[in-house]
């Protein structure tokens, strides 16, 4: 009777044991299913990757698709220079290179060189021809009015004032004071031999 008192005492304790344990699961099974739960995420599937990836691609496609800007041709301003001297009226143009002609081979004055141009005497141009060339005209006007000085001490043996006052006469070579001055200050000349010269072609 203890005995079989016993085996019930057993098997309830094994079915209660069965019981418990199908209930609370093992510890080992709530582990897997946690880690079933938990969503993997992979640098290929990061939403926040992926919206990073797509901004800066389009931030790039900005950055490329702004205009570039033309270049300008090499050759559009030596085009513009040429259309411009061929709309110069031929007059201009032929008063410049008789004024240039004037300077270079005569070393006359500006005033000299204008007057010549516009003169019923002279070449005859009109005023506004002759304004052009004035203006367009590349000289050194010191240098002009050096070459003239050193005319007149050469082949005339004047004196410095003499030079001077011939270069800025209005009805002598009509250079400006300032030119004037700047030539005889460097015209190389012995006045001296210049005085003795003129003294001796007076006898």
């Amino acid at each position: 009777m203890n005995r079989k008192n016993r085996l019930l005492a057993l098997l309830a304790a094994l079915v209660l044991s069965a019981g418990i344990m199908g209930c609370t699961g093992s510890p080992a099974d709530d582990s897997e299913s946690t880690i079933r739960d938990i969503p993997s995420i992979t640098p290929e599937s990061n939403p926040k990757d992926v919206e990073e990836d797509e901004s800066g691609k389009g931030s790039k496609g900005e950055e490329d698709s702004e205009p570039e800007e033309e270049a300008e041709e090499p050759g559009s301003e030596n085009e513009d220079k040429t259309e411009d001297e061929d709309n110069i009226p031929t007059e201009y143009k032929s008063a410049l290179k008789k004024a240039m002609s004037y300077s270079k081979n005569m070393h006359m004055s500006k005033s000299a060189i204008y007057d010549q141009l516009v003169s019923e005497y002279g070449e005859k141009f009109s005023e506004d021809a002759a304004q052009y060339a004035m203006e367009n005209i590349e000289v050194d006007w010191k240098e002009n009015a050096l070459a003239k000085a050193e005319s007149y001490s050469k082949n005339m043996h004047m004196s410095k004032e003499g030079v001077y006052d011939q270069l800025v006469s209005e009805y002598g070579e009509g250079f400006t004071e300032e030119e004037a001055s700047y030539a005889v200050d460097n015209l190389d000349a012995d006045w001296k031999e210049n005085a003795l010269k003129k003294a001796e072609s007076y006898q």
